[in-house]
């Protein structure tokens, strides 16, 4: 079976409820989104190039059910990873421009939001401790960047990024853990 093809196996079992299929799925792509993401975001100091990573695996578990079965899931999964990127550069003050003709068949337009993708993360956040939750919250869901939300609550942008790397590793054991 082609790479593709087991990762567009594995995330639709994953859509389908089968935990251990996402989490061999997430598995699977890290080392390509991680070479994706070193390559678009060359100009990125390269401590954050694992921020980013552990962002577009956040995104990816949020987003799965906007994956449409009948699409390839590479370049669904290149677009987060851009994304992504674009956002540290964003943080970071760069200015970004993208041709909207990259993306436009890429991600459908939300009809709604997917519920079970909300619940599971505030699930989530909810086990790891409060200034962690505001953390992610701040940068992951509302698109703050580390400064502002470390300033939010009383940490300078440095302990805010460090605090916040570990906030996501530790989202990222937890959803491990629920997806078995």
């Amino acid at each position: 079976m082609q790479q593709d093809e087991l990762w567009e196996v594995l995330l639709a079992r994953a859509n389908d409820g089968d935990g251990a299929a996402f989490a061999r799925f997430l598995l699977a792509v890290t080392p390509t989104l991680r070479t994706v993401i070193r390559r678009r975001g060359d100009g990125l100091p390269p401590d954050q190039h694992e921020d980013v990573l552990q962002e577009v695996l956040l995104a990816i578990h949020l987003k799965r059910q906007t994956w449409r079965r009948d699409a390839p899931v590479r370049p669904w999964l290149y677009a987060l990873a851009r994304y992504k990127v674009v956002d540290a550069f964003r943080r970071r003050g760069a200015r970004v421009d993208l041709p909207i003709e990259e993306f436009a068949d890429v991600l459908p337009e939300e009809e709604g939001s997917a519920p079970l993708s909300g619940r599971d993360a505030e699930v989530m956040l909810r086990l790891i401790d409060t200034r962690s939750a505001m953390l992610v919250r701040a940068v992951a869901l509302d698109g703050k960047t580390a400064e502002e939300a470390g300033e939010a609550v009383g940490m300078t942008a440095g302990a805010a990024r460090v605090a916040l790397h570990r906030a996501m590793r530790r989202l990222s054991g937890i959803a491990e853990r629920m997806m078995k």
